[in-house]
């Protein structure tokens, strides 16, 4: 019968060793995935982006301000000088119906006197308002009455064009 192997009469494996190689230098750890990788990388460009998206917002929210202050500042002096202007019409009516008053009678003089009154309480209750007052009351009239708001700002508008035509046309003529 056939013997089995002793470990002295055992055969050696044929396979050598490699030798071990050295080991490279260590490299830094990559993230675990690209998406990881690309969020680190992106983060300082977006810290970036919402520092400069909130300057941006500061600036736009400044400049808005000073705006509305250049806005109410010029609506004052607007008001001021239409407050000016119907006070000036209510004198001059008045003076006209004193003439009225000679010419044609009492009885029409009294009506241009009712209508300079009319015209002095406008402008009267036009100075004793702020610009936000104003801006309140013709929103509420433009929500109770859109037909006469919308008839107004047509009828206001046909006569600024008519005196910005008449008054580009006084230059032609020169």
């Amino acid at each position: 019968m056939a013997k089995a192997p002793t470990s002295t009469t055992a055969a050696k494996p044929a396979v050598k060793k490699a030798a071990a190689k050295p080991k490279a230098a260590a490299k830094p750890k990559a993230s675990a995935t690209p998406k990881a990788a690309a969020a680190k990388a992106v983060k300082p460009t977006r810290l970036k982006a919402a520092a400069s998206a909130e300057t941006f917002k500061d600036q736009a929210t400044a400049f808005v301000g000073k705006a509305g202050e250049k806005a109410r500042e010029y609506a004052s002096t607007g008001k001021d000088k239409a407050t000016d202007g119907l006070f000036s019409i209510s004198d001059f009516v008045d003076d006209i119906a004193k003439t009225v008053d000679a010419r044609v009678g009492k009885q029409y003089g009294d009506y241009a006197r009712r209508a300079a009154t009319a015209v002095s309480g406008v402008a009267d209750s036009l100075k004793g308002k702020e610009i936000d007052d104003l801006v309140a009351d013709t929103r509420k009239f433009v929500r109770e009455k859109p037909a006469v708001a919308i008839g107004a700002a047509a009828a206001i508008g046909f006569v600024l064009t008519r005196l910005f035509r008449s008054g580009s046309n006084d230059g032609d003529d020169a």
